[in-house]
């Protein structure tokens, strides 16, 4: 159960390409580790209606590759403290889970994510 004060204001973290702390694995809170994750839906079309955000997975750089990994070049920008990638492991989470805004990605690396989108979901726009 997620308790008032350990919920975040989804108002002030639910934006497209901000950089949030949620809990990983979302199996077992007991077991849960805050990691950072990349908000990639639209706050007004659908995080606020929804109260969940589809996200990105954000990953040490020194992690094996995935196919269409992005690196993340403005790191305070982003408000991570080290060498990190977006990671196209997408997932929808309750924004109540979510546990603050590091950051925003800077608009170099939102172009290079969105760039990468369009080749992951090429006929989603069509």
């Amino acid at each position: 159960m997620i308790s008032e004060a350990d919920a975040t204001d989804s108002r002030e973290v639910c934006h497209a390409f901000a950089v949030v702390r949620v809990p990983f694995p979302f199996t077992d809170r007991l077991a849960s580790k805050r990691r950072p994750a990349l908000v990639l839906s639209d706050r007004t079309r659908f995080n606020a209606p929804a109260g969940h955000a589809v996200m990105a997975m954000i990953t040490s750089a020194g992690n094996p590759p995935w196919p269409m990994d992005v690196e993340i070049a403005d790191l305070a920008a982003a408000g991570l403290p080290a060498p990190s990638k977006v990671r196209f492991k997408l997932f929808t989470l309750d924004l109540r889970l979510v546990r603050g805004e590091l950051g925003r990605l800077s608009a170099d690396d939102e172009h290079r994510v969105r760039q990468a989108l369009a080749g992951l979901l090429p006929d989603a726009a069509s």
